[in-house]
């Protein structure tokens, strides 16, 4: 009796999966229900490229040099008197 079980589910699995994998509605393969219920083909493939790389020349800052008055000197970030 669990042979007879074990038998019918392994066939209604085979038959819900089988039911899943026929996705064409009715149409036929290449085509798909639209939103009236024709069938509409389907576009070609879908080809995805990768994006081209831009490499920017490296940018070099050069650090602007202080200058300070006669009478004074570069301290804590800005001009200070002696």
């Amino acid at each position: 009796m669990k042979y007879l079980f074990a038998a019918a589910m392994l066939a209604s699995a085979v038959v819900g999966f089988s039911e899943a994998a026929s996705a064409a509605e009715g149409c036929g393969r290449g085509f798909y229900r639209g939103p009236y219920g024709h069938c509409r083909p389907m576009r070609g493939a879908v080809v995805v490229r990768p994006a081209p790389v831009y490499v920017a020349p490296p940018v070099v800052v050069v650090p602007r040099a202080r200058v300070c008055p006669y009478g004074f000197r570069w301290y804590a970030g800005r001009c200070r008197p002696f």
